[in-house]
């Protein structure tokens, strides 16, 4: 994509303040500056780009290099739009029980990495729950747009959806590079992997190509690459659930080469008759579960980051921290529907003050 065209799309300039300066034994002093830009037409979500660069031109370069990566992730990752010469998730589950689909390789990674999170999770993170998420998406979607006849979807729709998730009919073919529904009413829906997994691999590639400093935030998705220019942590905010609070963040954490993860009810959902329904379904009660506001997760790798929020969002509490608590490297805080909060052993280490 040119300049010109890129600079269109971006809803923000990149910004200029002088923020230190980077230098090697015997090596001359380089100044950093630091820019940032943000955009929207990705993944449905707003995404923000901060990086400490020597010049405008440089980051300009980082910033059309990341919108790049995450356009084509964005449109393989899709389950509603087709792109030409583009085989994506929809293609796959169009093409459900007829035949397998070649597909790109960043396709293959992150249905490996998703079946490995379901597996580790004990099915808390299917992604082959896309019959049953359609049916919610449908209602949902038609309650926001006629608050007034919103209504839920019958249990035995979503029962008789439910006997397609089996998440281990997903056939891969990795040396193939295609992946197969062989039941042709099984659909996939990576909303739990998706940005988390590409908002990964994106920044690993900006790390390739050698940005030192560098915080991404993909639709609440954050990604901190090394620290800030002079060594200090990126201060990064865990939205109070409890929009309506004086207080925006419960907490704010200090993110070096780290990722931070938020699953929460409070801002996808639709209402019924009085009751507000969010978009995280329990894959065992299919329907969402409501002990928790949010759950946040903190590790390096945002894609594990996203999974494990979506699924210790449906877990028990003992469940859940057992789980995070086995996994190296890995910390959490829970957000209770009574206001109540909770954390693993290691989170509060994470914790600055503003």
């Amino acid at each position: 994509m040119g300049r010109k065209k890129i600079t269109a799309i971006l809803l923000t300039a990149a910004i200029t303040a002088a923020a230190g300066t980077v230098s090697g034994c015997g090596e001359k002093e380089i100044k950093l500056n630091r820019y940032d830009v943000q955009f929207l037409d990705l993944f449905d979500t707003v995404t923000s780009v901060v990086a400490y660069t020597e010049d405008e031109e440089t980051f300009q370069a980082y910033a059309e290099e990341f919108y790049e990566e995450l356009k084509t992730y964005h449109q393989l990752y899709d389950i509603y739009n087709d792109y030409e010469g583009i085989a994506n998730l929809k293609t796959i589950n169009d093409q459900a029980g007829k035949a397998p689909v070649k597909v790109d390789g960043k396709i293959i990674g992150m249905l490996k990495e998703a079946v490995e999170m379901d597996e580790k999770t004990n099915g808390y993170m299917n992604v082959a729950m896309g019959s049953v998420l359609s049916i919610w998406h449908q209602y949902r979607t038609a309650g926001i747009n006629d608050p007034k006849a919103a209504e839920l979807p019958p249990m035995a729709e979503l029962s008789a959806a439910a006997k397609h998730m089996d998440i281990s009919q997903v056939v891969i073919d990795e040396e193939a590079s295609t992946v197969y529904l062989p039941d042709p009413d099984m659909s996939l829906d990576v909303g739990s992997i998706a940005k988390g997994y590409a908002t990964e691999m994106v920044c690993r590639k900006l790390e390739e190509k050698g940005l030192a400093h560098g915080l991404i935030s993909v639709g609440g998705n954050v990604r901190a690459i090394g620290a800030k220019d002079d060594g200090s942590l990126w201060k990064v905010g865990i939205q109070n659930p409890d929009l309506e609070s004086s207080t925006r963040y419960l907490h704010t954490v200090g993110l070096k080469d780290m990722s931070l993860v938020t699953s929460g009810s409070y801002q996808r959902y639709y209402t019924v008759e009085g009751e507000n329904y969010h978009h995280i379904i329990h894959p065992e009660l299919l329907m969402p579960w409501n002990e928790y506001t949010s759950v946040s997760i903190l590790c390096k790798d945002s894609g594990m980051a996203d999974c494990l929020s979506t699924a210790v969002f449906n877990m028990d509490f003992e469940e859940g921290k057992e789980l995070i608590e086995s996994l190296d490297g890995v910390e959490a805080l829970w957000m209770f529907e009574n206001g109540e909060e909770a954390c693993t052993s290691g989170f509060q280490a994470f914790m600055v003050m503003e």
